[in-house]
């Protein structure tokens, strides 16, 4: 490099480092974009959508809904009666966290089998297989979470209206719905 343009260069960089990217400006304009435009509170014991569900023996009440989220996530609110959950299955596209409210559950994470209890919390990263089952007597409650939200509330809504509630009635529908069967429901012990 020559004298001069490497002058040039060495006193153009401080100003480089200090101004704002117009690459930069674009990308935040676009992240403020795409954030949600309005708050809300869901109180305790209500849905979302004023229309909470029932599914694998459980109440499901949405507590951010992914139409709230603009697809980034869906939490919800599981009540869990009997001793039933999902199958082993896979989400190839989102990740799904959990966080015990209230009760114990058996988790199955890979290969590795955990006991979860109150105020536990469990992160499943796509491609990871899993599956839980309720242990403690009585209800229970389990706060879970895909990110991003993809179909899951509709997936569930539509699940939890089949007549026939069988993994093989259902495993066609999941799996359109980046839910992908691999295995049986755990047993509780």
């Amino acid at each position: 490099m020559q004298r001069r343009s490497f002058l040039q260069l060495s006193l153009a960089t401080p100003a480089l480092a200090y101004a704002p990217s117009a690459i930069a400006t674009r990308l935040a304009d676009e992240v403020a974009d795409e954030s949600p435009k309005k708050g809300f509170v869901v109180k305790d014991g209500t849905d979302r959508t004023n229309q909470p569900f029932e599914f694998l023996d459980a109440t499901f009440t949405v507590k951010v809904s992914g139409k709230d989220t603009e697809g980034r996530c869906v939490i919800f609110d599981t009540l869990r009666r009997g001793d039933l959950g999902p199958v082993l299955h896979v989400h190839r596209k989102m990740d799904e966290w959990f966080y015990v409210l209230d009760g114990e559950f058996k988790f199955q994470m890979g290969e590795e089998i955990m006991r979860l209890k109150t105020g536990d919390t469990l992160f499943v990263p796509r491609n990871v297989q899993h599956a839980f089952v309720k242990t403690s007597k009585g209800p229970a409650r389990l706060l879970v979470m895909h990110q991003p939200a993809g179909n899951m509330e509709e997936y569930f809504r539509i699940a939890s209206q089949m007549p026939d509630q069988r993994p093989e009635a259902r495993k066609e529908l999941a799996a359109k719905n980046d839910t992908i069967f691999v295995g049986g429901p755990l047993k509780p012990d």
